[in-house]
């Protein structure tokens, strides 16, 4: 069966079931992991864990990607939807807080298809780059309890120079908005039960991006979506930038989020810069 796909903003229109489209995957989903994560936001990993799915490919192309064993290559064991539903019956056995779907976009038609055969009692996790299209963002709100989305960039210009895409900004500002109104940010003893999540990688260096992306932030999204603002870059793959971020610049960072009256997100501590925080990408 033909598969000519139009999921992400790519729409690239390609028929994966006989070529990899854009994302570099094909028509089957590919996974490398399939366990329990403790490293998420507290209300997401809690005590438990959070219950991750990491799909092979991605419709980013990140220069200093961390997870780029697996993004860049279609790498891992092929699951069809009813394969998948039964992994999340014995994640949520184990007793995860919620299923986290991690890099999803390209296998969202998939993930649909998984949870119409099996829908957990627990929360569902669309962890996603942001680099989403509104349309599949609406369609997906049937499924989607929590969205944990990336807003990586401030504008299209420094998009295009670290991730090779032109219109990153435009689609992901239209897609996290899409999210934010159509899940309002609910928890319950101490678990996100619902809502947004939006984080922001601080690039070493470049603190304008980051100062851009939290007025931004201030102006169009809070209080309604949670920050979460990542000091953990390490320089990977292909990275020109070949260090990490200096105590300076975190504090830098603090400081510009307390002058803008935000004092109520999460900031990654320092020491996450490192590649012990990097998932072992192994199905066992």
């Amino acid at each position: 069966m033909s598969i000519y796909c139009y999921l992400c903003p790519h729409q690239c229109g390609v028929d994966r079931s006989k070529t990899m489209g854009r994302c570099r995957a094909g028509a089957e989903m590919k996974i490398c992991r399939i366990a329990p994560h403790y490293y998420e936001e507290p209300e997401i990993s809690g005590t438990n864990g959070s219950g991750t799915v990491f799909f092979s490919g991605c419709n980013m192309d990140c220069e200093f990607c961390q997870n780029y064993k697996i993004s860049k290559n279609y790498v891992g064991k092929t699951y069809s939807p009813n394969e998948l539903a039964e992994q999340i019956k014995q994640l949520e056995y184990k007793g995860v807080h919620n299923i986290n779907f991690v890099t999803p976009t390209h296998f969202s038609d998939k993930i649909c298809q998984t949870l119409d055969i099996y829908k957990p009692n627990i929360p569902i996790v669309y962890n996603t780059s942001g680099y989403e299209r509104a349309e599949i963002i609406s369609r997906m709100n049937k499924y989607i309890d929590i969205y944990l989305t990336d807003f990586k960039y401030s504008n299209n210009d420094i998009a295009q120079r670290f991730s090779g895409i032109k219109n990153y900004y435009d689609m992901c500002l239209a897609a996290t908005e899409k999210m934010i109104e159509s899940k309002p940010y609910l928890q319950q003893d101490g678990l996100m039960k619902q809502g947004v999540i939006i984080r922001h990688l601080i690039l070493p260096g470049h603190l304008q991006n980051t100062f851009d992306f939290i007025d931004l932030y201030k102006e169009k999204f809070y209080p309604r979506a949670k920050l979460s603002i990542m000091s953990q870059f390490i320089p990977c793959y292909h990275s020109t930038i070949k260090r990490t971020l200096k105590p300076l610049e975190n504090k830098m960072v603090i400081n510009y989020l307390l002058k803008k009256g935000i004092d109520d997100c999460y900031i990654q501590d320092e020491q996450s810069a490192s590649e012990d925080y990097v998932p072992d990408f192994q199905l066992d």
